[in-house]
């Protein structure tokens, strides 16, 4: 795994429990959304495994090893959501510093500054003082700077928030480069129609725990709601849907169920016929991971 942690900790002021026994494990290639309320505790578990906060108790190993060696963070890049960049100086002229910084050979930075910049999508800008650029602008040569020296492993903190929709747009055709390249991807976002798009794996905390894990097409495969017109409805079968809380809602000719797994799209249908129920249209639809998300943090 390129990430786990054990049982992961920090409580602040010995009584204020920011993160509680965090277990988490993370293989190459992925991409994980971390998803949960303000104050549930997703910045201080980022930081832990950025080796910034040290934990109470518990470990953190990226590729097996502690994260606070210098050798196990030279592999990551960090986009937090608030960055301030030297704006004095032209794009190139900050990456060029950055580079330096990361230790990239001189010979090989050029190189290195034009395919971050095409990247992003600032070819033809980067002679420009960052000062004249605007918001969505500064973010792209943030996310530049964060790639510069092709990390491994890349924390994101809120990436689109400040770019408009072909702005997010690039962002996510973007990380989807970055995977096919191998970088692993750690993203926090409020954004969840964009985390939805992105995100191959989902976790959710909720007041320092860590509430579910997993795929996120298992999260939005969990339920499906299906919406039948009809008319001859049997009675006995709604009242029956109702007692196992599958019906939502009985409007003129139209019904809606709530049902665990596409599976029971044809069983109920099969159902309907059965008790000479004449259908004329069925649609079936997954949650969006707005309602699977309310549904694990409002629990």
């Amino acid at each position: 795994m390129l990430i786990e942690t054990n049982n992961l900790t920090k409580v602040y002021n010995g009584k204020i429990s920011a993160c509680n026994e965090i277990c988490l494990s993370l293989a190459e290639g992925q991409v994980f959304g971390l998803l949960g309320p303000n104050g549930a505790g997703k910045s201080t578990l980022v930081k832990m495994l950025l080796g910034m906060v040290h934990p109470t108790s518990g470990q953190a190993l990226i590729k097996g090893k502690p994260v606070n060696l210098p050798q196990t963070r030279k592999s990551i890049g960090y986009l937090p959501e608030l960055f301030r960049l030297y704006d004095w100086l032209t794009a190139e002229e900050l990456l060029r510093f950055y580079a330096g910084t990361y230790g990239i050979p001189a010979r090989e930075q050029k190189a290195a500054i034009t395919e971050a910049l095409e990247l992003v999508g600032l070819t033809g800008r980067e002679k420009e003082k960052i000062k004249g650029y605007s918001k969505g602008m500064q973010q792209r040569l943030a996310l530049a700077g964060a790639v510069l020296d092709k990390p491994d492993l890349l924390f994101l903190d809120e990436p689109t928030s400040a770019l408009d929709p072909i702005g997010r747009r690039d962002v996510r055709d973007l990380l989807y480069t970055l995977r096919k390249r191998g970088t692993t991807i750690f993203l926090n976002s409020h954004l969840l129609s964009e985390v939805e798009m992105t995100c191959t794996h989902l976790g959710f905390i909720k007041k320092g725990r860590m509430v579910a894990c997993g795929e996120t097409s298992e999260f939005l495969q969990d339920s499906h709601i299906i919406t039948v017109e009809a008319d001859g409805m049997d009675p006995s079968l709604l009242e029956r849907w109702n007692q196992e809380k599958k019906l939502v809602e009985v409007k003129c000719n139209t019904i809606s169920l709530t049902v665990e797994n596409r599976s029971e799209v044809p069983v109920i249908v099969n159902e309907l016929v059965h008790h000479g129920v004449n259908i004329y249209h069925v649609e079936s639809k997954s949650r969006g991971l707005e309602e699977v998300f309310l549904d694990l943090i409002e629990s």
